[in-house]
């Protein structure tokens, strides 16, 4: 039988922390073209994201989102599609977080504007909805990877979120199973995800491994399952001092090169 490949998705395909970066700071531009009380957009961004942390981390749902894997970032931009009870419980709590992210943000430059707040609520979304990128060796990669194994992308995140980018990012046709943690039930690091995530493929398999960025999440989580992994680390993160056994590559092309060598 052969290997079956478990994928994380953002960082490890898609860029998630650059796209938010970038959304950031086009939505501060955009304040600064409509407010010339609004001089620092360096700090209006670093306050933007401090309040919507400090927001998202002292709500009821933050135990919930936690858990699945939803950050204060995407928070500002999904939809939270779909009718489960949390799920209906953050769509419903998102225009008032969105609101008070803005509104504080521009307090912090002098400003009080309800128009111009619900503006860079709207702004904001569409900006980093307008962002899915995938890094460049992605696509060359898993068209080569799904030559020789099924594979089966395991993210945390919202549904009608994590749905979108991989549908907006082109890399859904390459997927025979594609698992988010707010269908499940559970998110990494939680060994029930990969088990789980197995046994959709059509057939068993008598190795799986688990590629992704987070040592935490990815790489403990699938260790914990009974899984190999390999960790992504696209951003160089510098390795902790007993995580030296970890297999380690800085692409998914290497990872393709590992896989091939231990084939």
């Amino acid at each position: 039988m052969s290997v079956a490949l478990l994928l994380d998705l953002d960082e490890t395909l898609i860029e998630e922390d650059s796209a938010a970066a970038a959304a950031f700071q086009a939505t501060a531009a955009f304040a600064e073209a409509c407010d010339p009380r609004i001089t620092d957009p360096v700090g209006f961004v670093a306050a933007a994201r401090a309040q919507a942390r400090h927001l998202w981390s002292s709500a009821p749902t933050y135990d919930y989102c936690r858990y699945i894997g939803i950050s204060s970032t995407e928070g500002l931009w999904c939809c939270f599609e779909g009718d489960g009870a949390a799920t209906a419980a953050l769509r419903r709590r998102s225009p008032t977080y969105r609101r008070a992210t803005w509104s504080r943000a521009l307090q912090t430059q002098g400003v009080k504007d309800d128009a111009l707040t619900d503006a860079l609520a709207k702004r904001f979304a569409a900006e980093r909805r307008a962002r899915h990128r995938v890094f460049a060796d992605v696509g060359p990669a898993l068209a080569e990877l799904r030559e020789r194994h099924p594979l089966v992308l395991v993210t945390n995140g919202a549904s009608c979120l994590q749905q979108e980018k991989l549908d907006r990012s082109g890399l859904r046709p390459f997927f025979d199973v594609v698992v988010v943690s707010a269908e499940f039930g559970a998110g990494k690091p939680d060994a029930a995800i990969f088990r789980y995530a197995l046994s959709r493929l059509a057939e068993p398999h008598d190795q799986a491994v688990m590629l992704g960025d987070s040592l935490d999440r990815d790489i403990d989580g699938a260790l914990s399952a009974g899984l190999q992994a390999i960790w992504v680390n696209r951003l160089g993160q510098p390795r902790p001092a007993n995580r030296q056994e970890v297999v380690e590559v800085s692409t998914l092309d290497e990872a393709v090169a590992t896989l091939s060598a231990a084939a």
